[in-house]
Formats: C-alpha cells, structure tokens, sequence
C-alpha cells in the first residue's frame, strides 16, 4: 500500500513538474570543445659523434604520479571529485568521518600544487551544523561533493543534503565561491521537483551549454533507480529530464560529442540475473530527450564510472570491470575513430588476495588541466583517498600503443 501511494506522489510531481518546464527557455546546445593546435614532440637535435658514440635510445616516459589526499583523522573517507583552479592548481573535494551517513561527516577541501607535486592543508567547506544554518532546515547528512565552473568564472560546489531516512531522501545543495575556493556563500538547495524535491541525488561532472547553463547528471534512488539530466542556472533548476528508466541505471557520466549529441554511461543497480555491465543512453538533441542504448561491454559491479575526454579525441574510463566486487580498478581507452575499450593501465588489484582481505578501490573522478593529462582521484578502502597523475605523454604513449595494437588485431583479422 506505502509504494502505491509513493507511486501516487510521484505521478502527481511528474505532472506538476511537466507542467512547471514546459514554458521554460528553448534548450540550447551543448558547449563543445576545440582542441588547441597539437604541439608536435620533436626529437632532439643530433650533436655530432664520434664513431664510438652509440645512438642515443628513446626518451623514457615517466610512471603515473601517485600521492595522497592530507589526513583529516576521521576513520572513513569517501567520494572525492576534483576542479581545475585558473592557476593550474587542482582542487579536490571528498566527504569524511566517523563512517558514510554519519552527523559528524564533512565536506573537506584541499589544493594539489603541480610544481610541487604536493597537497595543502585541509579544510572544513561544509558540515552538517553550518547545512543547517544556511538551509534552515533539518540536516541528517551530507554527502558527494561536486564541484562545477559557472559561466562568469565562479566555482560552484553541489553537494548531497539528508533530512529524513536514507540517501533515497536526499536532496541537492550548491555553494559558490568567489575566490576559487577559499570561501563559500550560504548554500542554497536546488528544487528539482516541485510537489516532494527529494530522492536527488549527484556524483558526476556537468557539463556546458552555450548559454552558459550547465547540465547537472543526477540520479533517484526512491521507487525508482534512474537517472536525470538538469539543466541548472546558478541556484535554479530550469529544466530536467529522464536519461534513464526502472530500477538499474544510476550516477551517470556524460561525454559530449557534439552540439547535439551526447552518449552517458551508468553505474548498473540491475537484479540477481541482468547483465552487469556499464549501462548506456544517448540524446541527439543536446539532453531534451535520452534513449537507452546498448550496454558497454564492459563489466560492472555496481559501482561509479569516471570518464573524460581528451583533446586529441581520445576517451579515457575509470571503473571495476569486474561482476562483483571493487577490488580491482582500471582505466581504459578508446581512440577518436573507434567505441573499442582497452585497458591500458591496471590502477589497483587486489584479485590474488583472499575476499577478506581484499581492499575497496572505488568512486572514480576525473578532470583534465590542458586537454591532454588527466588527475584522478578514488577511494582507497574507505580509509584514503589517492591522487594519481597521467602526463600529457604517459595518455599520448598510450593511445599509440592502443592504436597499434588495433592495427595488429586488424590484419590478423584480414588473415
């Protein structure tokens, strides 16, 4: 009877909710990015040597950078995500505490500085006392930080908010800052539905239109398991729609293809005997309407998908490809011309292992500086967060070598 009239409740807001966004502005198209003219590596130029002189072998190319997100001293820490400063810096996000869903989580900050390879010092941007205070309302728990560049250069930070029950209640909160972090106004709670506005939940990158909004990847945990594309403008939701459908598809990620077109992918939260694999929807009209596509062939556990996209076209995922479990994660690449995933680095296995003493590696994020590297952040056993940097070369040594190696299969094929 309590699902028929929840049921009854969200009928009623989709209708609301239909009527309050249809007199909303026409959409526009999404933001998409030019690559900077490649800067060719060119080999350095050859001295003269003598005849016992031998060539000089290949430049090395440097291992991934790994360092740590500071300690806080709380047991548990979790969901970090990551934005470029305009000075090059990387800033992170992460919640932490006594454990996920606690009162005394918070939503920590801190600055990775490139030339030093090193972190600054934590500090506190949101707790649930000062959520409560700016809200005016009943705060349980916070959670899932993510942060986003808004049109006049302003950091935004969406955050998850929890007044009553489980994160099936959650509801969105924003803060902005003025000074690339350093302080944050008041938040403000986002109204992605008119009648209930909870069960909103966010964990991956916006992305731009050209008018300067942004879309918002969301997901619902209540009734049913979905995900919602919201078309914001700083604290307001202007617009939204369903990328996703029933009980399954959750956390989606968005690539950007081109003005019109865009593929997500989804954490799968699919029944004992579906498919585990990365769920997929497409828009060819800049996110007003998605349809699901077919799966990536990719294994998923039910856990977060990390995706960007590179200035040379190339595509990087950060995942589990495995059914069950977060005790391995990767990351794959696929080039320009071709939707072929390979795994080109292995980030963390703990398969040899026993179950019991297997490690959890989860909760990917990404985010480029300059269009060719890429910092990635993810939990590591619910106790660290850990930074891992990819060089510009390290990607573009990969894409060769991902690329040869399609040649290969290529002609073995034609044989």
């Amino acid at each position: 009877m309590s699902r028929v009239i929840a049921l009854c409740f969200l009928l009623l807001a989709a209708v609301i909710g239909f009527l309050h966004i249809d007199s909303r502005p026409v959409w526009a198209p999404f933001t998409t990015y030019i690559a900077p003219p490649a800067e060719e590596e060119l080999e350095p130029t050859p001295t003269p040597k003598s005849k016992n002189q031998s060539t000089p072998s290949k430049a090395v190319i440097a291992s991934p950078i790994s360092t740590w997100l500071p300690e806080t001293g709380a047991p548990s820490v979790h969901a970090a995500s990551l934005i470029v400063l305009n000075d090059g810096a990387v800033r992170a996000f992460w919640f932490a505490g006594s454990r996920e869903g606690a009162a005394d989580v918070v939503i920590n900050s801190a600055v990775f500085d490139p030339k030093a390879s090193s972190w600054s010092a934590p500090t506190v941007v949101m707790d649930r006392v000062s959520a409560e205070k700016g809200l005016m309302r009943y705060i349980a728990k916070l959670g899932n930080p993510v942060p986003a560049r808004m049109t006049d250069g302003r950091l935004q930070l969406f955050f998850v908010t929890v007044s009553i029950g489980g994160w099936a209640g959650s509801s969105i909160s924003s803060l902005i800052s003025d000074d690339e972090g350093l302080t944050w106004s008041n938040p403000q709670r986002l109204i992605s539905s008119p009648l209930m506005n909870i069960s909103t939940l966010v964990k991956s990158p916006a992305v731009t239109f050209i008018d300067g909004r942004l879309g918002l990847p969301a997901y619902h945990e209540w009734v049913g398991r979905f995900g919602e594309f919201l078309r914001v403008e700083a604290g307001q939701v202007i617009d939204k729609r369903r990328m996703s459908s029933g009980r399954s598809a959750i956390q989606p990620m968005v690539f950007v293809n081109d003005a019109q077109d865009a593929s997500a992918y989804f954490r799968q939260a699919r029944s004992a005997g579906l498919a585990k694999q990365v769920i997929a929807s497409h828009t060819q009209n800049a996110g007003q309407s998605w349809q699901t596509s077919a799966d990536l062939p990719i294994a998923n556990p039910n856990s977060a998908v990390a995706g960007l996209q590179l200035s040379s076209g190339a595509r990087i995922l950060v995942l589990n490809n495995i059914e069950a479990g977060r005790y391995r994660l990767v990351l794959l690449m696929a080039d320009a011309k071709s939707d072929q995933w390979q795994v080109v680095e292995v980030i963390e296995n703990d398969e040899a292992l026993p179950d019991g003493q297997r490690k959890e590696f989860s909760y990917p994020y990404l985010v480029s500086v300059d269009g060719n590297d890429a910092h990635l952040v993810y939990t590591w056993d619910r106790k660290k967060i850990r930074h891992r940097y990819f060089s510009g070369a390290w990607l573009k040594h990969a894409q060769s070598e991902l690329a040869r190696t399609q040649t290969e299969v290529a002609s073995q094929e034609v044989k």
